[in-house]
């Protein structure tokens, strides 16, 4: 895969990314509805000759103008970032959005963003594309700015297969615990990227030693529950041995134990208790939902439910390896 240059200010755009193709968006979860229009994108600059360059916001603009609506982010920051770099593009502009920033018309962001800091020859965005001050700017002022600036505009409709594929829809599944839904919208496991942390212990005194993930773990945490999925070690290459690895993730508070624990990620890797995780960035991919949480009577039940957690995880994951 060639190397996406990641950049943050227009006029500091790379000589070998202008003249280019440009889209525009907050791109949260980088669902499938997404990469439609990144597909597009690519496949202009293809048919130009030119690079592909996906324009970004960091952070959301909802989080500087009005926190309060602000929604959580299924893919914060490096996380949106390195699924953006795996679309295809050959440049990702990550715009720093500022209440200053925000004042912009669409006519001001247009030309010193677009037009004299990328050399735009073609812009693709969804139909519902919004931008400049108070969202004043659509496809049709791009159009109208295109003609004055000499780029063309390719609009894509929604896409979705039963209903339009959105940032909003994914959210709703994820805090359902439908991870499964969440999944068929975004084309890919939901994830949760984060550093293993010390916890209670009480897994492995228990014979099921987890990963716990650090509280500043970076991506939109699904309800609470029992989860079967996917544990992987970014620390190493791809293709190596422990890298990724079947797992079954609880999301809770060990209500069992009647403490006041924070809610928890953790992970345990399917058969392995051989493992030192601690101080590792792991990330942890949501396949299908198992069972909610529950408080147990004694821990002999809890061990009885555990042991079927990890049996009906192996059953489902290994469904996926092997179809």
């Amino acid at each position: 895969m060639s190397t996406v240059h990641r950049f943050t200010d227009p006029a500091s755009t790379p000589d070998e990314l202008r003249p280019c193709v440009v889209t525009l968006g907050n791109f949260d979860g980088v669902h499938r509805g997404h990469k439609a229009v990144l597909t597009q994108l690519v496949e202009t600059g293809h048919d130009l000759g030119l690079p592909a360059v996906a324009v970004t916001f960091d952070p959301h603009p909802l989080a500087v103008l009005h926190p309060e609506r602000a929604p959580q982010l299924i893919s914060p920051g490096s996380i949106r970032d390195d699924l953006l770099e795996t679309t295809g593009i050959d440049g990702l502009l990550v715009l720093p959005f500022t209440k200053e920033f925000a004042q912009q018309s669409p006519e001001e962001f247009v030309r010193t963003t677009f037009v004299e800091g990328l050399h735009a020859k073609a812009v693709v965005v969804g139909v519902d594309t919004k931008f400049g001050c108070r969202n004043s700017g659509d496809v049709d002022t791009l159009r109208e700015l295109g003609a004055t600036h000499g780029f063309e505009v390719v609009a894509i409709e929604d896409v979705g297969e039963g209903h339009r594929w959105s940032s909003t829809s994914v959210r709703q599944a994820l805090d359902a615990g439908d991870v499964a839904a969440a999944a068929r919208t975004l084309g890919r496991p939901h994830r949760v990227v984060g550093t293993v942390v010390h916890g209670h212990h009480r897994g492995r005194e228990l014979g099921y030693p987890t990963a716990n993930l650090s509280p500043d773990s970076l991506g939109l945490v699904p309800a609470e529950g029992v989860y079967a999925g996917w544990l992987t070690r970014l620390g190493i290459e791809a293709g190596e041995p422990d890298r990724t690895m079947p797992a079954a993730i609880s999301i809770g508070t060990n209500p069992t134990f009647d403490t006041e624990d924070r809610r928890t990620v953790e992970a345990y890797v399917l058969d392995r208790d051989d493992l030192d995780l601690y101080d590792e960035r792991v990330m942890v991919e949501f396949v299908e939902h198992i069972r909610p949480t529950l408080r147990f009577e004694s821990i002999d039940d809890l061990l009885v439910a555990m042991a079927k957690d990890v049996e009906q995880c192996r059953t489902v994951l290994t469904q996926i390896v092997h179809s």
